[in-house]
């Protein structure tokens, strides 16, 4: 009897573990897809001669600063360990942000020194004369009421403001079609990010409430753009920011798409870059539920040219680490 026990049990274990493989995401394969980098954005590459550097010298910049500095180092390991994620995707996100978008200071405190000075300032999120409290008010945002977690919350209003008022006249207000955090979340010029992780104030707002269950720091209030700006450039904020968004990416990928791409920071970095990983997850789930229909296998996430310098220089990130 005991003998028949054991082997029930054995049997159930058995068909408990073969279903959790069968249920797992599929690992996406370390490296790039594309053999040749991707094309990168004309606005990159003004941003970086304009700068009279190069996107080769601007690598190496950032490189010097993370290897120079071993208390950042530190802390990025300690802030994605809080977030469950590997620290090579917090690297090549800030590798990518200072490669291709800005220029890296040479030191960590030069960081704090700009977060400071914004501290304080009196600015506002809105467009022309509406603040954004006004702009929320509009009766269709009143379906986005019953959402408490700041992601959907946010969410819901911008799937509301591509809806009902990008690009469109209402109430005789001529709304610019573009994106929702473009016209009233960078008071100061459009396509504006900001600090160590170049966060973007409605990215900021959309992952608040994570931030401050897994990190302690306090919920932010698009009401108070000050307090917003100066918690995505204080770098040890700014880093835990990098970090939600990146566990939100990783997440949203394996549930939505049945993809794991935590083993390929080029992908991670590529949605931090560009946003959106509910809707490119979503896309994705498609396109595979298509090839499968035809017999076909899984298509995998493609970086990015942002994403492919992060793969192709892996090695020497990983160094860092």
């Amino acid at each position: 009897m005991r003998k028949i026990l054991l082997v029930l049990a054995a049997v159930m274990v058995f068909g408990a573990v073969s279903q959790s493989f069968a249920e797992a995401a599929s690992v996406v394969p370390p490296g790039n897809r594309n053999e040749d980098q991707p094309g990168v954005p004309g606005a990159s590459s003004r941003r970086t001669k304009g700068s009279n550097s190069t996107f080769d010298r601007k690598y190496q910049k950032v490189l010097d600063l993370l290897s120079g500095d071993k208390q950042l180092i530190a802390k990025i390991k300690s802030t994605a360990g809080r977030y469950g994620i590997d620290p090579i995707h917090m690297i090549g996100a800030i590798v990518g942000e200072h490669t291709y978008n800005v220029d890296a200071y040479d030191r960590l405190q030069s960081y704090y020194v700009k977060a400071a000075s914004y501290a304080g300032n009196s600015f506002r999120f809105g467009y022309k004369d509406e603040s954004i409290a006004q702009f929320l008010a509009h009766e269709q945002f009143s379906k986005c009421q019953s959402k408490r977690e700041s992601v959907s919350l946010w969410t819901c209003r911008e799937d509301v403001w591509d809806d009902s008022f990008r690009g469109k006249q209402v109430n005789g207000v001529s709304y610019p079609d573009n994106r929702f955090s473009a016209v009233f979340f960078q008071p100061f010029y459009a396509g504006q990010t900001f600090g160590l992780g170049q966060i973007n104030p409605l990215t900021a707002l959309m992952l608040s409430d994570t931030v401050a269950r897994i990190s302690g720091y306090e919920k932010l209030d698009e009401n108070d753009a000050a307090a917003v700006y100066n918690a995505i450039m204080d770098p040890d904020r700014s880093l835990a920011y990098m970090a939600a968004a990146i566990r939100k990416s990783i997440d949203d990928y394996k549930s939505i798409a049945d993809m794991d791409i935590s083993k390929n920071p080029g992908v991670t970095s590529t949605l931090y870059n560009l946003g959106g990983s509910q809707q490119r997850a979503a896309v994705l789930a498609q396109k595979n539920r298509q090839r499968a229909a035809a017999g076909e296998g899984p298509a995998w996430p493609e970086e990015n040219y942002y994403g492919w310098l992060v793969n192709e220089k892996l090695p020497e990130l990983q160094r860092l680490l």
